[in-house]
Parts: structure tokens; sequence; C-alpha cells
């Protein structure tokens, strides 16, 4: 009997020890966590009961403030430019918490006891909110908005020189107002529309800027530039074929050009053409080791470091897929195949050439300034990758800007504002609508300021990235360009919708 009290008072001990352990590990690695997680509801009631800080955009534009209101809470929250900002800056519902930005800084957003100024406040401590400072850019929203004109879809943009994310607006989207109320009726309606796919499977709280990946198509072929000019340059003078398709080994397969037009040369003469069978037998020239190693250089494979919740990252399959599958190479080098991306993934390669080979961390947080206004915590540009030399870098410039100059996006920019850009296309295999249309673009090309991608999926078989994506990268160059001159953001009255 004295041996089964033993073993039980034994038992018993171990599970007190794992009881113990646990609550510790909750209470020191998991508490900030708990504390902010819009699943606890304090969180939820906080922000109904206390006001919570302003969110302002770099203009100064108010997008997100606690107002006094009547009936069962003190505050409601309010988003003054609503869906055209509810992508980053979520919400603060009584219903379901927080998400967004709203989620990101919960924890300087949300009122706390701040420090003591005097002794009267040290006996009787002050609590208040502070207030998140943006990158965010409203007029470029604006431009995105309009020039996505309702379709899904998705728009960055970014200074490369900091990696500030100037503008990040998607379709389909959604007005955070209904979340706020303080009926949860309503909240509720609105939340069951709000998670319901559309037609291409894009739910409106969903930003497809950041959580959705498609096939890059050939905006791709600046990495696999990139890859010959890091690891074999003599392949960039290689001359390759003029054909219109390409055979594939160990396949009877033909990887055909778009259009079915003939075409190759060296990287030079390709890339402005977007030559998709002589990109194809330069990947695999280059190789699967070297092709994935240098995706993975630019950020694929990895989530990018913007303080944005939800952010996925890129695909890119590892050089052991290709082993045995050398045909998968040459699609996987013309971005299609397994190859997927984010539009902020290919606005951070885009970035990197721009920057001389220097990818810089995304952010949306510029400050953050405390009630007096003080600043008490300022976001510090950070480098997240470094795929090339700025001389390596320097000799993926030129042909990008030979895109613009007789290639793919010809006739698309104005010749003032020295765009640099790359035209993509990827084959979807839907029969109805089977092109994800594509633009990567940086200006001016020698002294870049601004970095863009534009995303827009599911589009008919007739459509191009230079048709459909590059009228938008024109109206957000011209956009950006002219603010950082403190002009007009319009961009030309004939082109670009107000």
């Amino acid at each position: 009997m004295s041996r089964r009290l033993r073993f039980l008072a034994s038992f018993i001990l171990v599970l007190f020890i794992l009881v113990a352990a646990q609550s510790s590990y909750v209470q020191f690695f998991h508490a900030q966590s708990l504390d902010n997680s819009s699943l606890n509801p304090r969180v939820s009631e906080a922000s109904t009961l206390y006001a919570r800080g302003e969110i302002v955009a770099s203009d100064g534009t108010i997008l997100a403030q606690s107002v006094p209101a009547k009936g069962l809470y003190p505050w409601q929250r309010l988003y003054p430019l609503g869906s055209l900002t509810s992508g980053v800056i979520g919400f603060s519902s009584p219903s379901y918490g927080v998400w967004g930005l709203e989620a990101q800084y919960n924890s300087y957003l949300s009122a706390h006891a701040q420090p003591p100024q005097s002794l009267a406040q040290l006996l009787a401590p002050s609590s208040s909110a502070d207030t998140l400072n943006l990158t965010i850019e409203p007029a470029l929203q604006k431009i995105a908005q309009n020039a996505l004109a309702g379709r899904d879809g998705a728009a960055v943009v970014l200074d490369p020189r900091t990696g500030a994310v100037l503008a990040m607006y998607s379709n389909p989207n959604y007005d955070p107002a209904p979340l706020e109320s303080q009926y949860f009726s309503v909240a509720k309606k609105a939340w069951k529309i709000y998670t319901t796919k559309d037609a291409n499977g894009f739910p409106p709280l969903g930003l497809v800027a950041t959580q959705q990946t498609f096939p890059p198509g050939s905006t791709f072929k600046v990495i696999t530039t990139a890859a010959a000019v890091v690891g074999r340059p003599d392949l960039v003078t290689k001359a390759y074929p003029v054909k219109a398709f390409a055979r594939l080994p160990s396949s009877n397969k033909l990887l055909y050009n778009s259009g079915f037009s003939a075409c190759g040369g060296t990287v030079a003469q390709m890339l402005p053409a977007s030559c998709d069978p002589g990109y194809a037998l330069l990947g695999m020239d280059i190789g699967g080791p070297l092709m994935s190693a240098t995706a993975n250089s630019f950020g694929y494979n990895e989530t990018p470091p913007l303080d944005l919740p939800g952010t996925v990252g890129s695909f890119f399959p590892a050089a052991s897929v290709f082993s045995n599958d050398i045909p998968q190479l040459a699609y996987s080098s013309i971005g299609q195949q397994n190859v997927r991306a984010t539009a902020l993934q290919d606005a951070l390669v885009a970035a990197a050439i721009a920057n001389g080979g220097v990818e810089m961390s995304p952010h949306l947080m510029a400050f953050i300034t405390s009630a007096d206004g003080s600043v008490i915590k300022r976001f510090k540009n950070s480098v997240w990758k470094n795929p090339l030399t700025s001389i390596q870098a320097s000799q993926i410039v030129p042909l990008m800007q030979n895109v613009v100059r007789f290639g793919t996006a010809a006739g698309i920019f104005l010749p003032q504002d020295d765009v640099a850009a790359k035209t993509g296309t990827a084959q979807t295999g839907n029969s109805a609508k089977n092109t994800d249309d594509w633009m990567i673009a940086f200006a001016p090309a020698l002294h870049p300021t601004v970095a863009i991608a534009v995303v827009v999926p599911f589009q008919a078989v007739s459509a191009f990235g230079s048709t459909v994506a590059g009228p938008i990268v024109k109206c957000l160059v011209e956009g950006a360009l002219a603010l950082q001159k403190g002009l007009a953001p319009h961009g030309t009255s004939t082109t670009c919708p107000n």
C-alpha cells in the first residue's frame, strides 16, 4: 500500500510541476502576446471604454481615431478614408477585436500608463494612448484605387532607399465602419460578407498585396538575369538561338514564346523583348542550385519583415526539385510552373535593383508619438537582403530601361520620368481567364526614389502585363514623382483618373 501511495504522490508532484511550469511559461513568455491578442476580450472592450490613439498618414491625414459615442460604449472608432486604407489599417471592433496595424501596434494605440512628469502624476498616474504615424501617402492610395477600377489586384509602392511603404492598396477590400458598430448584429452581418470569398477566391478582409501569391511570369526574368550576372557572367553574353520555341530535355514539350514569335540573342536582347524560350534555355544553363540560391537571396521562401499581420512569403522550388526535372527549371526560370510571388515581394525585387542591390526592410510605421507630441519610437531603416553588389545591379538597370525604351513596356511612360521596368504575363491554366498580369518598375532609373509592383490576376487570354498593369504603374510613377516635387499627384489628366 505504501508503495502505491508513494507512486501516487510522485505522480501528483509531477503534475504540479507541469502546471507550475506551464503557468510560468505563459506569464513570462506569452503574457504580451496574450494581452494584445484580438481574441482577448479585454482588448476589444478597452477599444470602446477608452479612447485609442490616432493613426495618421504621412501627409497628416487622420486614418483612424476614437470619438465620443452615445450608446453601449463611451467611445467609437472611426476610419475617415474607409476602404481606401482598410487593408493596412485594419479595425478595432468591440465584436471582433483588432486587426491590421490596429493589432500590430495595439500596445501603443491602447490607453496605457504614461511616465510621471510630476509628483501629482506619480501619486495619481495618468493614462493615454500614443499616435501611430505612417509612411502611407493617401494620394497614391487613391491613384491605385482609381486605376484598378474595381478589378481584383494589388499595387505596392516603396521608397527603395528606405523600404518605406508609400502605398499598399488591394481589391477586394472592405469598409470597416460596420465592424465598429456597438450592435453585434450589425457587425456580424458585415463579418459574414467580409469573410466570404469573391469569384476569384479572395475574401475582402484579406490583403491581396501581402496575403495572396501568383505566378510572377516574366517579371521573374529579372531574378534569372541576376543569377547569370552573379554566378555565370559568361552566360550574359551568350547568344541563344532565335526561335519561336525551345526544346526541353527529357521531354517532348516545346516551350513557345508569347504569340509564337521567334526571339533569341543575348540577355541584353532577350530581356527587353521578354523572350520566353531564350530565358528558359538561360535558366537551364544557370542550373537549379544557382537559380534557387538567387531567388532566396531576394527573399523568396521567407516572409518579408513587414510590420503587418498576415504577411506571407513567396515560393521558388528548392534546387533538389530540379535534379530530375529540368523542364520544370525551364518554366520556373520564366516565373511559371510552381513559382509564386506576392505583390510585396515583386516590389522588393524592383526596389533591390533600384537601390544598388540592397533590399531594405519594408515598413509602414514611420514613428510613434506620445500624448505630449514627443517621439517615443522611430523606425530604424535596416537591410533585409543584399542579393547584388552595386556593380552587378548596375548591369541590370539599363536592361530594364530598354524594356521601356523599345521592349514590352514601350510607349507607356513619359520619357522625362526615366522609368526602368519589366512586364509579366503569367498563364494560370484557366481557359476563361488565364493570365495574371504584372509589372514592376522604378524611377528615375539612375537615381531611383520609387519602386512599384502591380498585379491584376485572372485576366482574359488577350490581356498582357503591359496593357493591364502598365497603365496603373504609369499613374503611380507620375503621382509619386509629382508628390516628391511638391506637385499635385494626378499624373497626366488624359490617362490617369483623378
